[in-house]
């Protein structure tokens, strides 16, 4: 009875640690924002302020880029990039704070399958986001 009970605990608690890293890692539920161009800026209400969203450079793949968020009031943002339906692993990025503007130089992950529907999941003092956009 040994010989199988020590594997069977081994197994379930492996099952028990990828469930809940997987589900620590999904993006919360998040409001939809409308981005039509993020280069040009993407407004939005963040808790009834004003919020802003910018990329210094049309995202691409592998190239490092600056994300800015301008939410007045805000004490922590942080980014993650995603593609619908596909897992792109671990990519959160925690922005510095400014004065009411965080930024940090953030890289989008290469898509083996040459993809280029993105979604920037933002999460503002626990408020989530999502703004979806294409790379070049």
């Amino acid at each position: 009875m040994k010989q199988v009970a020590a594997p069977l605990l081994l197994a379930l608690a492996l099952l028990a640690i990828a469930v809940a890293g997987y589900s620590l890692k999904r993006p919360a539920e998040a409001r939809a924002v409308a981005c039509d161009d993020p280069l040009a800026g993407c407004r939005f209400k963040h808790r009834g302020t004003s919020a802003e969203v910018l990329f210094s450079v049309k995202p691409a793949p592998l190239e490092p880029f600056v994300l800015t968020v301008r939410a007045p009031g805000a004490a922590r943002v942080s980014a993650e990039f995603q593609m619908n339906a596909m897992e792109m692993g671990f990519n959160r990025y925690d922005l510095r704070p400014g004065d009411g503007v965080f930024a940090s130089k953030v890289t989008l992950p290469v898509c083996v399958s040459g993809r280029r529907d993105w979604t920037l999941f933002l999460d503002i003092d626990g408020a989530h986001y999502a703004l979806p956009f294409s790379t070049q």
